[in-house]
């Protein structure tokens, strides 16, 4: 199966974006642990989602995610520095919570396992 132009940009966009991020983006209020889980870029280049996990509590991540929007225009003309494109897409921010949601399953499973070995006869 061949790879998509726009699986490639997402890929890159994803790299730049959180390198631009990591180095560029000065805010107090933006808390350290902030990953780029994925970019989705729309099929016509002009729009993309960038999905971001964020550590810590309900009330940073929020805030974090707005702080991005805010800086979606700063963010999106740094990293256009680092990718040819005639157009860059706009950024649109959004909590990624798929790492807490795999941890809530993965400790669900484990209470089963612990409550199987319980109920065993040895």
């Amino acid at each position: 199966m061949p790879i998509k132009r726009t699986d490639r940009l997402n890929s890159l966009l994803q790299q730049v974006i959180a390198d631009v991020i990591l180095k560029e983006v000065k805010n107090p209020h933006l808390p350290p642990l902030i990953t780029i889980t994925n970019v989705l870029v729309t099929s016509d280049l002009h729009y993309a989602k960038v999905y971001v996990s964020v550590i810590g509590t309900e009330e940073q991540k929020k805030k974090a995610i707005g702080v991005l929007q805010q800086a979606a225009g700063f963010i999106a003309t740094r990293a256009s520095k680092q990718v040819t494109m005639r157009f860059f897409p706009a950024l649109t921010f959004y909590l990624d919570e798929t790492v807490e949601k795999q941890a809530r399953v993965e400790d669900i499973l484990m209470g089963i396992h612990e409550e199987e070995k319980k109920r065993r006869p040895l």
